[in-house]
């Protein structure tokens, strides 16, 4: 068992409490604004961090809110989005573009103590949690290098502790363990699963639950038929805290200190404890304060007047190399136009694909294993997403159409299975708002290996542990199942070679089998020269049997998409009044079968706002097919292909124009299916022995194939 007695805590409280004293005084003795203070107000006062709930009726709201360069979490449903405002500038920004919004938390930095005390209260109060470690707290990340050295000293023919290649740029090193049936000897042609947490710095949920996975499956080996059976099989690689500069800020800010020994009166009125250092417990980015630029190890710390370290640092989950630099993803220059607020955005990208070294750990992992399994954990929303991050419309790297992933009908059923366990929402990221730069966009589509992320609990960034807890193992229906059984059943996919490809043959004694290639992984931009090798040692003379992801990437594959036609087969023009300010107009519509393409295009005389929306009739209910909500003085259009026949609505919805009335234009238009001729990839393998390569050949492979390879020349020459 991994558990730390509750006094380390009090020892952790106790070391701060001197140094930060002070600072914890003038840190939260912050004044609320609320929805109806005005932000010149605010700028008087500190302003608090909140968490709001943002009204976005449309999918253009979605698209118009995330051009503000506000810290966007992805916690959303089809008319709202979750947002942490930082600053005042942060709500004028939200106010002036016409949003309206609840405030949820209305002081994050109160709630942090809030959730501190119900931690040592539930402490207390049980002697060891229902976990695999039994932990009742979170972990710091020395607690997490501890603990995986453990359970490594604990479990040394089963766990391996490893350190990734590049140190963070505040020279820490990253660690994670490696899992399997006689794990210190070199692999001899198992698969990989990779999970992984803390991405986000606040999301302190996603290394628990990745770590907590690690100890449930050494403690299971043995004794649990299922675990036993699946590490025979193949591998588990765990990196619980990817993010470690960035996380170590957020989670000892999120400490907490009793400074009723050293202050007459309580700043946070009858409180029992205030936080130590608030301004960077909700940190998302990691320390990068200069692109290109290496800083002095502990530079990450001294960066308290970026306020809850939002303006500082890369999003690491859009710097991965895959569709880098497209939609979702703000660039290092602030743009007027899209009010992106560039290096200072949530969601900057960094200076290049795999620019920071968190992310090209990452990459190094993938590229030298066969990872038939990704999962990356985030908080929080309650979610599986899967690849592609964008839109299927829109127009990709090469213009064409994104499309959706080839192996979309896989990618969901799988999901599908995930979720029955945990509950959670299966779908796309795009459905919240588009991402570009992410892990599995980049892992899936380079390696063909599945991948996801996971939105990690409903409410908080790291919510009260007790929640914590019910994530992993499970409540209320999904009691006993859980992200726990989430996970074996990615754990099943992985060493499942209906879904992987099959090499065997016979090798002599020693050699090392290397599966490799090169290619280019195209950005939004560009691309970049990227890389597969992975190394399988033969131990004695014999056949040998490696699973692998197949040969051809999934971004090279052949593309489905409609070419529709320039001109329109038919047209109908309607002509309506505006409806007063606030107030909407519905008009109905009658679609037939067989339309390719469906346009409505909302245009009225002013420069000003008009919104529209439209839903289609299901027996007594109106289903939402389609939104377009741009910015002021932007005319509005909804495209939907291969419509259903059958009877719509069109709501047009007045943000604040002055127009007597407006014109709605419905155009039908005729496609035609294209598919892209796409490209099929191959593996170079080598047989080598005592380092010389003594025979190499050009290998394809799909998944669910299983293919013999002639090694008779390697076998002569060894």
């Amino acid at each position: 068992m991994i558990r730390r007695p509750l006094r380390s805590r009090t020892r952790s409280r106790t070391a701060l409490a001197a140094g930060a004293a002070t600072l914890a005084l003038t840190a939260t003795m912050l004044t609320q604004p609320t929805q109806a203070t005005p932000p010149t107000a605010a700028v008087l006062d500190l302003f608090a961090p909140q968490l709001v709930t943002v009204d976005t009726p449309t999918r253009g709201d979605k698209a118009r809110l995330q051009k503000l360069g506000l810290d966007l979490t992805e916690h959303a449903g089809h008319d709202y989005v979750e947002v942490v405002l930082h600053t005042p500038a942060d709500v004028a920004a939200l106010t002036a573009a016409g949003f309206t919004y609840d405030v949820r938390i209305a002081d994050l930095v109160k709630r942090g103590v809030e959730i501190a005390e119900i931690n040592e209260a539930y402490a207390a109060r049980v002697s060891r949690s229902e976990l695999p470690s039994g932990n009742t707290d979170y972990r710091t990340l020395e607690d997490y290098n501890a603990d995986m050295a453990a359970l490594a000293k604990e479990h040394p023919t089963l766990v391996r502790k490893f350190a990734l290649k590049r140190p963070s740029l505040d020279g820490r090193t990253v660690y994670g363990v490696e899992i399997g049936r006689n794990v210190r000897a070199p692999l001899s042609g198992q698969p990989t699963f990779l999970l992984m947490g803390v991405h986000h710095a606040r999301e302190w949920p996603s290394g628990e639950l990745a770590m907590e996975f690690a100890v449930d499956l050494a403690k299971g080996y043995g004794t649990n038929k299922r675990i036993t059976s699946l590490l025979d099989r193949g591998r588990v690689m765990v990196v619980p805290v990817v993010n470690v500069d960035g996380f170590d800020l957020s989670r000892t800010d999120g400490e907490f200190v009793d400074l009723r020994a050293l202050n007459d009166s309580d700043p946070l009125g009858g409180s029992t404890s205030i936080l130590a250092t608030p301004g960077q417990a909700y940190k998302r980015k990691n320390c990068r304060v200069v692109d290109g630029q290496d800083t002095p190890d502990g530079t990450c710390a001294l960066t308290l007047n970026s306020n809850g370290g939002f303006g500082l640092g890369v999003d690491l989950n859009r710097n991965y190399g895959g569709f880098w630099g497209g939609p979702g993803a703000a660039g290092p220059v602030p743009d007027a136009q899209e009010v992106s607020t560039g290096l200072a955005d949530p969601t900057y990208r960094g200076a290049g694909p795999f620019s920071e070294p968190e992310t090209k750990n990452i990459q190094d992992l993938v590229s030298s294993r066969q990872v038939t399994m990704l999962i990356s954990n985030h908080t929080f929303s309650n979610l599986v997403l899967r690849p592609n991050g964008v839109n299927p419309s829109t127009i990709g790297f090469d213009g064409l159409p994104v499309g959706d992933a080839p192996d979309e009908t896989a990618l969901k059923q799988l999901g599908a299975k995930m979720t029955a366990a945990n509950g959670y929402a299966n779908i796309h990221g795009w459905q919240l708002y588009d991402t570009t730069g992410t892990t599995e966009d980049w892992s899936y589509n380079a390696t063909g290996g599945f991948g996801y992320t996971f939105e990690i609990g409903e409410n908080e960034f790291h919510p009260p542990f007790p929640e914590v807890v019910d994530e992993y193992v499970g409540a209320g229906k999904y009691a006993g199942k859980g992200n726990r059984e989430a996970y074996l059943v990615a754990l099943e996919h992985a060493v499942d070679t209906r879904f992987s490809g099959v090499i065997r043959g016979t090798a002599p004694k020693g050699a090392v089998i290397r599966l490799s290639k090169t290619f280019q992984t195209p950005t939004w931009e560009s691309s970049f020269r990227d890389r597969i090798n992975t190394p399988v040692r033969v131990g004695g003379a014999g056949p040998f049997s490696m699973i692998v992801n197949p040969s051809t990437r999934p971004v090279v594959q052949p593309r489905t998409y409609q070419m529709t036609a320039v001109k329109p087969s038919s047209v109908k023009v309607i002509e309506e009044t505006t409806p007063a300010p606030n107030g909407f107009t519905d008009t109905t519509f009658t679609v037939p079968a067989g339309v390719d393409l469906w346009r409505t295009e909302l245009d009225w005389p002013t420069p000003d706002d008009l919104d529209l929306t439209v839903f289609r009739k299901q027996g007594g209910e109106l289903v939402e097919v389609g939104t377009s909500g741009g910015l002021p003085g932007e005319k509005e259009m909804v495209e939907l292909p291969n419509p259903e026949a059958g009877t719509y609505v069109l709501r047009v919805i007045n943000y604040a124009s002055v127009a007597p009335s407006y014109t709605l234009t419905e155009s039908f238009f005729d496609a035609k299916v294209v598919t892209t001729q796409g490209k099929r990839e191959s593996y170079r393998l080598t047989c080598e022995k005592n380092g010389k390569v003594l025979q190499s050949m050009r290998v394809f492979i799909d998944r669910g194939q299983v293919k013999q390879v002639d090694l008779g020349e390697c076998r002569r020459r060894a």
